[in-house]
């Protein structure tokens, strides 16, 4: 997956612009700031949805944006999208949960919502982006990813100008569990699940905000890609990121203790049932395979390679051939 550096990818084409006008749905979100902060750069007019948008409105100091109600466990019909969608071009749907709350149950907010969202841009000739995530291919069991699956299933089903993008983990300023890697990150002693095993292409959100800025904006109609797997250029297991992001504050390597796959397992639904640290069921099924894109659309997207996240080591330099001298 490493890319050299005078191979840089050919950008996506943005169409002409003509001052679209975009809804981010969880434009107040980590995703979300940062598609609203790269289709703004771009002179792009957006609105956001919120679940509390006067709130919302009177902390946005800067202004320029406004911000629509959009409650998704209660707008899982195509008719309920009506109002949030007039006069608006496209849309992007940064909208998820990581555990259920009330109303806010996996079905309502990674499903049947974006089912009814997608109807609603197909009748009105919307293009959406859908933010989902990698791994949904594989053997999971975990409720949030099964969710999310039908989700993507109901967005194919759709016919609207549907494009689905799928992150690997994520690093950048004020995300949850960005923020507690990096946490952890600078504690002496880590304790990691054994048989957290599967590789992650890590990547910085502000990346994943400029790829959906683009995406929105692409030109290419039915010949552009619909399904983008997305991630940095360093795939690493979860232990591998950790000690590059603890590198980026000491060169002293911690501990780690690796914790039994059975009590990691345990620890989740722990984790789930109290609402304790991004460590979830979902996770520790991720954790257990390979993350990263089959085949990454994240340098086309962007036109040059991702940004570094943490600092990893060099690979080690190969021996040489017998009889070879270095």
């Amino acid at each position: 997956m490493d890319m050299p550096a005078r191979e840089i990818p050919r950008p996506v084409q943005e169409a002409p612009p003509e001052s679209p006008r975009v809804l981010v749905l969880g434009g107040a979100g980590f995703i979300g700031r940062h598609v609203v902060a790269a289709l703004r750069e771009r002179g792009i007019e957006v609105s956001i949805g919120s679940r509390h948008p006067r709130r919302r409105q009177q902390r946005d100091r800067a202004g320029g944006v406004r911000y629509r109600q959009v409650r998704m466990e209660r707008m899982c019909d195509a008719e309920d999208w009506r109002e949030p969608l007039a006069q608006v071009d496209a849309v992007v749907n940064c909208v998820g949960i990581l555990r259920p709350r009330g109303r806010e149950t996996y079905d309502r907010v990674h499903h049947r919502a974006p089912a009814a969202l997608a109807a609603a841009s197909a009748a009105r000739g919307l293009r959406l982006v859908h933010v989902s995530a990698l791994g949904l291919d594989g053997l999971v069991r975990s409720r949030f990813l099964l969710s999310k699956r039908d989700g993507e299933e109901a967005l194919r089903a759709s016919g609207a100008d549907w494009h689905i993008v799928r992150p690997s983990l994520l690093d950048g300023e004020g995300g949850f569990g960005a923020r507690w890697i990096r946490r952890v990150a600078r504690w002496p002693l880590h304790l990691l699940p054994a048989d957290a095993c599967g590789r992650i292409a890590v990547l910085d959100v502000r990346d994943l905000g400029e790829a959906i800025a683009r995406l929105v904006l692409a030109s290419g109609g039915a010949d552009l890609p619909r399904e983008h797997d997305l991630g940095g250029l360093l795939p690493c297991t979860l232990a591998e990121h950790i000690a590059a992001m603890r590198r980026l504050h000491t060169d002293a390597p911690a501990r780690v203790l690796h914790v039994p796959g059975w009590l990691a397992r345990l620890a989740s639904h722990a984790c789930d049932l109290l609402h304790l640290t991004p460590f979830s069921y979902g996770h520790w099924e991720l954790l257990r395979q390979d993350n990263c894109p089959r085949s990454n659309r994240l340098p086309e997207l962007l036109g040059r390679p991702p940004r570094a996240v943490g600092a990893h080591r060099p690979p080690p330099a190969p021996f040489p051939a017998p009889g070879v001298h270095a």
